[in-house]
């Protein structure tokens, strides 16, 4: 995710959700965007485990 920001990858997470649920994909077209949607899953996740982490560090402080 080259310099993607969390909103990014949520908007696009987004599209992907739209685009699968018409059904208008081939099967192709659709594991790829599976794919991509599980990468920007994990991505996001990643991001809000470190945002959690570093809320819990600073409430330390």
């Amino acid at each position: 995710m080259n310099e993607m920001t969390y909103e990014q990858a949520i908007s696009r997470l987004e599209e992907i959700v739209k685009i699968l649920e018409k059904n208008d994909a081939t099967l192709e077209e659709s594991l790829k965007l599976f794919e991509e949607g599980t990468r920007l899953t994990a991505f996001c996740s990643e991001m809000l485990k470190n945002a959690k982490t570093k809320i819990t560090e600073i409430n330390k402080e």
